[in-house]
């Protein structure tokens, strides 16, 4: 998990962008690295600038699976709750209701699934 650590964000001073300048940014690009390196399997930047999140996934040779990050990771992944559009509170800017588009919760996977697939989630307005 890079970026931004739910189980820490209270030290990062809440839910705040994480790499957004060029000293951060070499920060994370040198932990995943240095992560594939010691036998991480895979990696999940969160709230990692799109330009960020790119460049992790061109550097190592494991999954990049993003939470607010870049279509250009290897995969996708949103929590359910934000998914169904259920979660309480304003909603984070990389979060998609899909369950609005679609009308029912089993439709509302097979759109989220389908927007992964087809690259069209998340879209430049769910990127930092």
């Amino acid at each position: 998990h890079l970026g931004l650590t739910p189980q820490a964000v209270n030290a990062f001073g809440g839910y705040r962008v994480q790499g957004k300048d060029e000293k951060g940014a070499r920060e994370l690009l040198d932990a995943a690295v240095a992560l594939e390196k010691a036998g991480a399997a895979m990696l999940l930047p969160e709230c990692v600038p799109r330009a960020v999140s790119a460049e992790i996934t061109a550097a190592v040779n494991i999954p990049v699976t993003g939470i607010g990050a870049a279509p250009e990771c290897d995969g996708q992944v949103l929590v359910m709750h934000d998914m169904l559009g259920i979660s309480p509170g304003k909603p984070a800017r990389f979060v998609r209701d899909f369950m609005a588009d679609t009308g029912d919760m089993r439709a509302a996977f097979k759109a989220y699934d389908a927007a992964v697939k087809d690259g069209s989630f998340p879209a430049d307005e769910h990127c930092f």
